[in-house]
């Protein structure tokens, strides 16, 4: 009886050698994780091509292309471009506080004028300090009016209608 017993043990060791190996062979693939191929005699496998558009919502970005020859499957991901940052505004609300440069860009606006019953009121200023000796020039308008703002100074308007940029 005992060699019976040795016999089914060594079969129930060869069958989970055989069983490890194959699965180490079968998770392995033919190449390492950082793709190079353990075979020196393996034929190189399929070319592989992979178009995606990258998106973005600023504008669109160039296709990204990836070529990759390989026996194993590869997989590529295309990461969007990120958007750059829209910068200072050529049309901006007749109701806020902007510094030029910054919220919005230099240049000559224009208006229709009030936006409302009341006058519109704006003024261009040489900081945010709300002082009177800050002011560099001020206007009411009861109907259409423009103003031309330097990089710098800080423009702040009251009950107007929309402000576009005209040069």
């Amino acid at each position: 009886m005992p060699s019976r017993r040795r016999q089914r043990i060594k079969l129930g060791a060869t069958a989970a050698v055989a069983l490890f190996v194959g699965v180490g062979i079968g998770a392995g693939g033919s190449g390492s994780a950082s793709g190079d191929t353990t075979d020196a005699k393996a034929a190189p496998g399929p070319t592989v091509t992979v178009t995606e558009a990258a998106r973005s919502e600023a504008e669109p970005a160039p296709a990204v292309t990836k070529t990759v020859t390989a026996t194993a499957t590869a997989t590529v991901t295309a990461q969007p471009k990120k958007a750059a940052p829209a910068g200072p505004e050529a049309t901006f609300s007749g109701e806020g506080e902007y510094l030029v440069g910054e919220d919005i860009k230099p240049g000559t606006y224009k208006t229709t004028g009030p936006d409302g019953e009341f006058g519109c009121y704006w003024e261009r200023a040489k900081d945010a300090s709300g002082e009177f000796d800050s002011i560099i020039a001020n206007n009411n308008l009861e109907g259409p009016g423009r103003v031309t703002l330097h990089k710098g100074e800080y423009f702040k308007t009251n009950r107007c209608a929309e402000w576009k940029k005209v040069s």
